[in-house]
């Protein structure tokens, strides 16, 4: 339904795995459209490569961070994610298997289950179907409730394992909740029917 409404998405617009590391975590508690600023401030001093993120004067960070809100903890934790991918090598870490990647994730400071899933599907590319506050609130509106856990394990459930499909799929409900969860277009929702109907 989601799909025939709003079409491909073509999610996480990134042009490296990293890339997509840092978006997730700038993205938490603030708009993509800061986060896309921060990411074009960050290309323009070189600071999207592990080693240079790394290395990075801290000041220099917040500076280019501070449209995304929390910005000397986001700018720190940036330099740690980078730090430890610097050390460990991009690709050992995410070369993993996916629950050993997502405790990992879950290990580093300031990154709890929807951001460390996002790296795990977006970056890594392995299955782990990403839950946030929309798929939350989505879920509740058509009659299905559970905290994150147990909202990932039946989605995990009921789909095909594909990394593609795990993709498409949060961000046809993210850009749908935009729409209409987050201005309260509850009439003109077409998932209503969904909970009206018992199914």
């Amino acid at each position: 339904m989601l799909l025939d409404e709003l079409g491909p998405q073509y999610w996480w617009p990134a042009d490296t795995a990293f890339e997509v590391v840092i978006g997730a975590l700038l993205t938490q508690q603030t708009k993509w459209t800061n986060v896309e600023k921060a990411i074009i401030g960050l290309k323009g001093n070189n600071l999207l490569e592990v080693q240079a993120l790394a290395d990075a004067d801290i000041e220099l960070l917040e500076e280019l961070v501070k449209c995304c809100g929390f910005y000397r903890q986001k700018a720190s934790r940036l330099k740690e994610i980078a730090t430890f991918f610097a050390q460990q090598g991009i690709e050992n870490v995410f070369s993993m298997p996916v629950e050993e990647l997502r405790k990992i994730m879950l290990s580093l400071k300031g990154i709890g289950n929807e951001t460390a899933d996002s790296i795990v599907l977006y970056a890594a590319n392995k299955p782990k179907f990403v839950i946030d506050a929309y798929t939350t609130r989505m879920m509740k509106c058509i009659g299905i409730q559970g905290n994150y856990m147990q909202l990932q394990r039946m989605f995990e459930a009921e789909l095909p394992e594909d990394i593609e499909i795990y993709k498409e799929y949060h961000a046809l409900i993210v850009e749908y909740s935009k729409v209409y969860c987050g201005r309260n277009r509850c009439d003109e929702c077409i998932l209503k029917e969904l909970n009206e109907n018992g199914h």
